[in-house]
């Protein structure tokens, strides 16, 4: 097995069990919900058991979050230790808790992320089951397909870069807690790489794959013993070479005493270190973090067939002018002027150049330029949405409501600004709406 495996071997199980029996005292409480069992939820290549945590207020089209132990672990110590099922049981989504079964050097319970089935997109292992957990879950408990998220601690956390990586149709964002980059524990080992090198390693998970990548939120401790503190950056490296965004971070911040968040991008990639910490995340209050990442934090959940009920404004158009978030009191922006097909737009400061001119047309079209639409490069959550070539298509047509949100037909999904970004530069996605002010916009 690859260095990292004979570390964790090498390590103190004890220093394992703890981190995997950690925040006992933050389980769920007062619920009559409980978790259970399910077989038979499908093909299951990796002879995995899953244990489902459904709230008792789950929201009608409820998230889907797979929550996964480190080695030594089990998905009951992992439901009792950590804040998940709380969190579920306040918002309405459902929490799948996979029960691994791999060994590694005396480690047992662990999840398979060295295999070469478990590295490949269809390829078996543990991912697959996992992925047939998730189907379950959305047909039998109605769970959407458009907020299917993946965390775990230490092996846990290394399966949820893998899944990430092997299945970036399936699931949306990510959150590993004391993990590894994606393939470290496979064939190209866990020696430094570039990040050009790493984010190869997930691009070849699923060749021929160019939809949109999952985002990642990764939290290590300075202190961890188990896995180095270093794979943090490795993990950043990945993803962000993955995204195709800058290893420097726009912007750095604390949110809580001895935590150290870095963005990266526009929030396609996070990483926080925490000063101090061994091997035993997610502490107490880190859970909630990851949750807002993903958008879990809200009850307010899109039907399955979402009907547009808000007033429009009229179909015969309008004349030019600014589209400005209600949020950032900053515009709709098409950056340095470009014209080139595929530009992302953003936020800027407005003025009155052509490059923030909006043209609002009977066909439901947003015209910059006068022959550029704005666009959505997908129908998902996170799917950009950027400047093209009009040509008609559902996914150039707009609903401009009068609640201020701008809704794009093909998806209907809202206009929203990335992470709730308020600043110069912050890019724009789609994003189901939940009637927060980073998704409500006025025309000047």
């Amino acid at each position: 097995m690859k260095r990292h495996i004979r570390k964790l071997a090498g390590a103190s199980v004890a220093a394992m069990v703890t981190g995997l029996s950690m925040l006992v005292a933050s389980a769920p409480q007062a619920s009559a919900a409980s978790l259970t069992e399910v077989t038979n939820f499908g093909a299951n290549p990796g002879n995995i058991r899953m244990y489902l945590y459904v709230p008792n207020n789950v929201a009608p089209r409820p998230g889907v979050l797979v929550a996964m132990h480190g080695c030594n672990g089990t998905a009951q110590g992992f439901y009792q230790g950590t804040e998940f099922a709380s969190l579920a049981d306040r918002y309405g989504f459902i929490v799948v808790y996979p029960q691994a079964n791999k060994s590694a050097n005396g480690l047992s319970n662990c999840f398979d992320v060295w295999s070469n089935e478990a590295l490949r997109h269809g390829g078996g292992s543990d991912p697959v089951s996992i992925v047939s957990m998730v189907n379950y879950v959305q047909q039998r408990h109605n769970g959407d397909p458009e907020r299917v998220f993946a965390t775990g601690f230490s092996s846990g956390a290394m399966e949820t870069n893998n899944l990430l990586a092997t299945y970036p149709d399936v699931f949306k964002a990510g959150a590993p807690f004391s993990g590894v980059p994606y393939g470290c524990l496979g064939p190209a080992g866990c020696g430094d790489k570039t990040p050009q090198q790493w984010g190869d390693l997930v691009r070849n998970a699923y060749p021929g794959y160019t939809g949109p990548r999952p985002r990642v939120t990764a939290w290590h401790g300075t202190a961890d013993n188990v896995l180095n503190y270093s794979m943090l950056q490795e993990e950043v490296d990945q993803w962000t070479n993955v995204w195709g965004i800058s290893q420097t971070p726009t912007s750095t911040n604390s949110p809580q005493s001895g935590w150290t968040r870095r963005v990266f991008g526009s929030g396609q990639v996070e990483a926080y270190t925490v000063n101090g910490a061994g091997h035993d995340l997610p502490r107490p209050g880190m859970a909630a973090y990851a949750i807002r990442f993903f958008g879990l934090d809200s009850t307010t959940t899109p039907s399955p067939t979402p009907t547009p009920t808000p007033t429009p404004t009229p179909s015969t158009g309008g004349g030019s002018g600014q589209i400005r978030g209600v949020a950032s009191n900053r515009c709709v922006d098409v950056p340095n002027s470009s014209t080139t097909d595929g530009t992302r737009v953003q936020l800027w400061d407005c003025h009155t150049n052509s490059n923030q001119q909006w043209t609002y047309t009977s066909a439901q079209e947003l015209r910059v330029y006068g022959n550029k639409c704005l666009d959505a490069g997908g129908s998902g959550n996170g799917a950009v949405v950027q400047i093209y070539s009009c040509w008609g298509g559902n996914n150039q047509k707009w609903r401009i409501n009068s609640d201020g949100t701008i809704v794009n037909v093909q998806s209907n999904l809202c206009l929203d600004a990335v992470n709730s970004g308020t600043g110069n530069g912050t890019q724009l996605q789609l994003y189901s709406c939940w009637g927060g002010n980073n998704q409500k916009w006025t025309r000047t």
